[in-house]
């Protein structure tokens, strides 16, 4: 994929500059367990729409297909083409398919006095189309479009642009104006119509050979006249102008050549298997696009009503996020697809789009889509060929979108949550009936309702909504039969998450597995070698944004549905994956920034609360964020959201500009614009009150085996492109390439995450299923490094090796400068050289020593204090140890030479006692005098005592020191009475900041 340059060139005479490059995230991205990326850590705390695509990025020169388009090669060399094959059978045999003669991947648009004329490219590069547009009609309510059908040669092509420049040299003959990869529409305001491009493009999934691209720059050309100039007096459409770029079309908007992403994979592989088993004819993508997620339907109505087949030329988008990344299990790769598709249907920005309309739609609807499947061949299609059976694909669909009832908030306040008002009470919930019977015929049945809206709260606001929603699924669920039912699950995730009692991942965990095993998943299959599985029914989740607690819960579901996908690949043995390894981590990510990049769509701003915060992990950074992102999502609501709104209803077509009507920002509200008319409720049919639903949606979803070969339908018998154009688009052929500079070997992987310098003593665990502490790695490094080992050695094993050492005179230059030989470490380090300090340590202050005094041999304890009595200054500073230092000295010990003689003449004491503890006592004559006070002392009944009296002046050491020997009946516990004690008074003083134990004020 080549990298995409965020600012895009402005076009001379364009209407608007392309539109704003993608903003890098202002909250660094949340860091996992050893997912420290050695390559691309830097990458992966960018803007939620590139963020999961760290290491795909390359240079324009390092890809196959540049980010911008190139323009068509014009030349009047008459053997410009002679290079080039001539297919007389284009289509048939082992020729491309039909649909791949007329889509076109690439266009250069040229300019006349008069028209604007559109060459187009197929992907091959071979075959060419022209599209002609009348620039003369200025204000007309229609366009002229005429579409050449003929297919021309690159040969023929340079013939035709050259006759055109010819015909049109009067007038200043043909001009190249820009190239674009894709035209997205027509839109009109009150003026002259103006054509959208696409002018960059980057890649960011590939499925089935199929690729997906998101959009990163594009370009407004108005259809005006050379010389037009807009009326300085016209600001209604200068505004509109600036109200549509307020939609920032380079951010989460996605477009595919030959793949349908506003389907789900079940739907598109169903229909390819129905159309092979019923003897049709292969299926059109772009006949069978679902409306609700073609966001520029608007823009492509004009081109429809003129040309006969509109996407021959323009490309349906979707508004969401997509996201692929490579899961590599012991050189085993799996790919791991996130989609998430945006309803255009009352759509817009949080506070001003709440509940449901009249027609059944919700606020923030968007479906996500999970696909896992194997990398071990590419397209759909299984060895045989068998069409649209490969059993490496597997999906699941998981749905959100807001309480499906009449209910909105004010936020014309001051206040982050305004409060929440029901306007209409429908005793038949016919917005909820209508969203239901969507759902089944998108999904089928039954339906999951996960509501983790808040039961209990001070001031009641979204209990209200849950009372009204149960009330509203329990009416419903009456009419429905018994295995077709709602399931409605309500739990206050908020509240639970506030309680240090309950699990609230442990609880999203039970829930999860209960809505897979519920709704299953899909699995694709020929029926026969391999089994077929399909996901009848969805999850459907909400909050009350539906944003941070609906993206967690849809993180779990999707985790648990990730084990079974991957489990039914034959990839684990079981359905279950740990948190904290490297599928689960890379996962996250994904989920995260899908989540990111939904809440900024909705809510102006990132979650406010991630899986971090309900795992209680990185406190402090969580809290921090979370803080952060909760002011600005109340700024967007309160400034910007007004701005989001009208350009949402802009583009989307809710508002059409008409004489004699208000203009856009005159509106007072824009209930109208997405609600049905009152004037037509008379006149429509009224929907049935008991079967609100329609029974053939409730069927259950089946997939059709595959038939056998030696079946005698003839779309079983035809060539792979035919059916499938994968080949052209994956392979790209007669284009040099390499495996370096494919999608699929740029794309993340958890294979970037692994640190390799972990690795090189073989004892890192390369699974992505393997639990990934929290040191385990740096542990793992450090084991290979030899530790520094003490060997306590026997008074008779320390003579032998004293004797041994002593006629090398290097080893004692050794002892005598107190070094320590690590050279051969399994002889050990003797005793002395572990006592006996270097000549650098000696140097260094001991604990609760004075600079004043040395252990060496000149000013050592054995020749008595030195002469020079230290300064008050040195004395002050000796005092003042930190905790720090203390610790460092604990456990780094020093000794004075008479400490160290004192020890070596206890450990050679002549005296030897049993080492077998026996329970009777020897006889007294056998037994040392020692040992006779010990056994038969007094202290055994008295305790122990101070008996000596104290010096004068020392009166409270004696009694701190009595206190001390005193052993209380809890000797941990610490009480009221203790807090007057001398130690604890000390502790205090350290603890604000004075030295520990001179209790003076540290530097």
């Amino acid at each position: 994929m080549a990298a995409s340059d965020p600012v895009a060139t402005r076009q001379p005479g364009s209407a608007s500059t392309s539109q704003r490059p993608v903003e890098a995230k202002t909250a660094a991205a949340p860091i996992f367990p050893q997912l420290q990326n050695n390559a691309a850590a830097e990458s992966m705390a960018s803007g939620a729409a590139t963020t999961s695509r760290a290491g795909t990025a390359a240079d324009d020169n390092d890809d196959d297909e540049p980010a911008v388009a190139r323009p068509f090669l014009r030349t009047s060399s008459p053997d410009s083409a002679a290079h080039i094959p001539e297919d007389d059978d284009y289509g048939a045999g082992g020729g491309p398919s039909a649909k791949a003669i007329h889509r076109m991947h690439k266009f250069t648009v040229y300019e006349t006095a008069s028209r604007f004329y559109i060459v187009g490219c197929d992907i091959t590069e071979k075959r060419f189309h022209i599209l002609k547009i009348d620039r003369t009609a200025g204000d007309a309510s229609e366009l002229t479009i005429t579409d050449d059908k003929t297919v021309y040669t690159q040969k023929d092509m340079n013939q035709l642009i050259n006759t055109i420049d010819d015909g049109n040299k009067g007038t200043g003959g043909l001009k190249l104006r820009c190239t674009t990869w894709g035209l997205l529409g027509f839109i009109k305001f009150t003026g002259p119509w103006y054509l959208l491009l696409i002018t960059k493009k980057s890649t960011v999934a590939m499925i089935g050979g199929h690729y997906v691209y998101q959009i990163d720059a594009t370009n407004l050309i108005p259809m005006t006249p050379p010389g037009f100039k807009m009326d300085q007096r016209d600001t209604e459409e200068s505004r509109f102008l600036g109200i549509l770029n307020n939609l920032d079309l380079t951010r989460s908007f996605y477009y595919s050549y030959s793949y349908d992403i506003t389907r789900t994979l079940q739907h598109n592989i169903a229909r390819e298997r129905n159309a092979l088993v019923n003897g049709q004819q292969p299926c059109d993508i772009d006949n069978d696009l679902n409306p609700m997620f073609v966001w520029n339907s608007h823009l492509l109505g004009p081109a429809a009503k003129v040309l006969g087949a509109p996407y021959d030329w323009f490309r349906p988008i979707i508004h969401g996020y997509i996201d692929q990344a490579a899961l590599s299990i012991y050189g085993k790769t799996a790919h791991i697809t996130v989609i998430a598709r945006r309803s255009r249907y009352f759509a817009g920005a949080r506070f001003l789009k709440r509940g449901a309309n009249d027609l059944g739609y919700v606020a923030n609807d968007v479906e996500t889509e999970q696909i896992v499947s194997e990398a071990l061949t590419t397209s759909f299609h299984a060895p045989g060929p068998k069409f649209f059976a490969n059993p490496s694909y597997t999906s699941y669909v998981q749905h959100r979108g807001s309480i499906p009832l009449h209910w909105t908030q004010d936020n014309t306040g001051v206040t982050p949550k305004p409060p929440i008002e029901i306007n209409l009470v429908d005793p038949f919930y016919t917005a909820a009936a209508l969203h239901f019977d969507n759902l089944f015929e998108r999904y089928g049945a039954p339906i999951y309702v996960l509501n983790l809206v808040k039961s209990r709260e001070r001031a009641p606001r979204e209990g209200k909504l849950l009372e009204e929603y149960t009330r509203a699924i329990d009416y419903l669920n009456q009419f429905l039969p018994d295995n077709k039912k709602i399931i409605h699950r309500a739990w206050d995730m908020s509240r639970a998450a506030k309680d240090r009692n309950q699990d609230v991942i442990g609880t999203l965990e039970s829930i999860a597995e209960d809505v897979v095993t519920t709704t299953g998943f899909f699995h694709n299959g020929d029926g026969h070698i391999s089994p077929i599985r399909v996901q009848n029914g969805v999850a459907r989740t909400n909050c009350i944004d539906c944003l941070d607690r609906t993206n967690a819960a849809q993180f779990v579901i999707g985790k648990r549905a990730l084990g079974h996908q991957l489990h039914a690949l034959g990839i684990l043995e079981n359905t279950v994956i740990k948190y904290d390894t490297d599928a689960v981590n890379l996962f996250t990510h994904m989920y995260h920034d899908h989540g990111d990049t939904i809440a900024m769509q909705y809510g102006g701003s990132q979650l406010v609360n991630t899986m971090e915060t309900y795992r209680q992990i990185n406190q402090w950074t969580s809290h921090s964020r979370d803080m952060i992102e909760s002011f600005k999502r109340y700024y967007n609501n309160s400034f910007l959201d007004g701005q989001r709104q009208e350009a949402y209803n802009l583009f989307l077509g809710n508002y059409i500009f008409a004489q004699g009507q208000p203009m856009l920002w005159d509106l007072a509200t824009d209930y109208y614009l997405h609600h049905e008319n009152p004037r037509t409720w008379i006149d429509k049919r009224k929907r049935d009150y008991i079967r609100w639903y329609t029974p053939a949606f409730l069927n259950e979803r089946v997939l059709v085996p595959y038939p056998p070969l030696t079946s005698r339908l003839p779309a079983l018998h035809k060539p792979v492109p035919v059916h499938d154009d994968y080949w052209l688009e994956y392979y790209r052929p007669n284009i040099v390439s390499s495996f370096a500079r494919m999608f699929s070997f740029k794309m993340n992987s958890t294979i970037k995450y692994i640190p390799l310098r972990f690795t090189m003593n073989g004892r890192y665990d390369l699974s992505p299923f393997q639990v990934r502490g929290e040191h385990t790695e740096a542990e793992d490094y450090n084991s290979k490094k030899p530790k520094k080992e003490v060997t306590i050695l026997t008074p008779h094993d320390l003579a032998r090796l004293n004797t041994e050492d002593a006629p090398e005179a290097g080893s004692l230059e050794n002892e005598k400068n107190g070094a320590l030989s690590t050279s051969n470490p399994s002889r050990g380090i003797s005793l002395q050289r572990w006592l006996q300090p270097s000549a650098q340590e000696r140097r260094v202050q001991g604990i609760m020593k004075d600079t004043a005094y040395s252990t060496d041999g000149e000013h050592g304890y054995a020749n008595g204090f030195s002469k020079a009595k230290p300064s008050a200054l040195e004395k002050s500073r000796a005092a003042q140890w930190t905790f720090t230092k203390v610790v460092h000295e604990s456990l780094n010990p020093t000794v004075s030479a008479a400490e160290a003689e004192d020890y070596a003449r206890y450990i050679s004491h002549p005296h030897t006692l049993p080492l077998v503890v026996s329970a009777e006592s020897p006889a007294v004559g056998e037994m040392e005098p020692e040992y006779q006070e010990y056994l038969h002392g007094s202290w055994q009944s008295e305790g122990l005592a101070a008996t000596a009296l104290p010096k004068p002046g020392h009166e409270d050491e004696m009694a701190l020191y009595v206190e001390m020997l005193q052993v209380g009946d809890n000797p941990l516990t610490v009480t009221e009475e203790d807090a007057l004690k001398k130690r604890y008074k000390a502790y205090r003083k350290w603890l604000r900041g004075k030295s520990l134990f001179k209790q003076q004020p540290v530097d």
